[in-house]
C-alpha cells in the first residue's frame, strides 16, 4: 500500500536526524509545502563551528548549547535561500521546544507533525490560539 504523504514526510525527517551532531538527541525537520520540501535541518553546530561529536557537548543548565535545534535549522535554511515557509508544514522527528515553537510560528508554519513528544505541553495551547494543527504522529497508525 502506498504510504500517506505524512508517513513519506515523516521518514524523510527521521533519515535527516542521522544527520544530528549533538548525540543527546537526534532530530530533524522537513518543511513542505504544497507537498514539496523546501528545506530540512537537524540538531548540529552553527556552520563552521566544532560540532559535539568532535568536541564534546557545551552544558548549560542541563541542555546542550553547542548546537541548534532542526527547526530552527530547517527555518535559516529556508531564509538563507530565499524560500517563504508562510503556510507550510513541518516534519519534525519530536515535538518543538518552546523557543523552537515560537519560530515555526513567526515563520508562519501552519501545521506541525511530529514523531514523539518531548518536553513543552505550553505548545499545545498556543497552537489552539494560532490556529497551528498540531499532529502527534506516535498515535497514528
Amino acid at each position: 500500500m502506498r504510504k500517506s504523504w505524512d508517513e513519506y514526510f515523516m521518514d524523510i525527517a527521521k533519515e535527516v536526524s542521522s544527520r544530528a551532531t549533538c548525540d543527546r538527541k537526534f532530530v530533524g525537520c522537513v518543511i513542505v509545502k504544497n507537498k514539496y520540501i523546501i528545506s530540512t535541518g537537524y540538531n548540529g553546530s552553527v556552520s563552521g563551528l566544532p560540532h559535539c561529536d568532535e568536541v564534546g557537548h557545551l552544558m548549560v543548565n542541563g541542555h546542550c548549547e553547542r548546537t541548534s535545534h532542526a527547526e530552527a535549522n530547517a527555518i535559516v535554511q529556508a531564509a538563507k535561500h530565499g524560500v517563504s515557509t508562510d503556510g507550510a508544514t513541518a516534519y519534525i522527528t519530536a515535538s518543538p521546544c518552546w523557543t523552537c515553537f515560537k519560530l515555526l510560528a513567526s515563520a508562519g508554519i501552519k501545521r506541525i507533525v511530529f514523531g514523539e513528544f518531548y518536553r513543552d505541553e505550553r505548545i499545545f495551547e498556543s497552537a489552539k490560539i494560532l490556529n497551528i494543527e498540531l499532529v502527534d504522529f506516535s498515535k497514528k497508525g
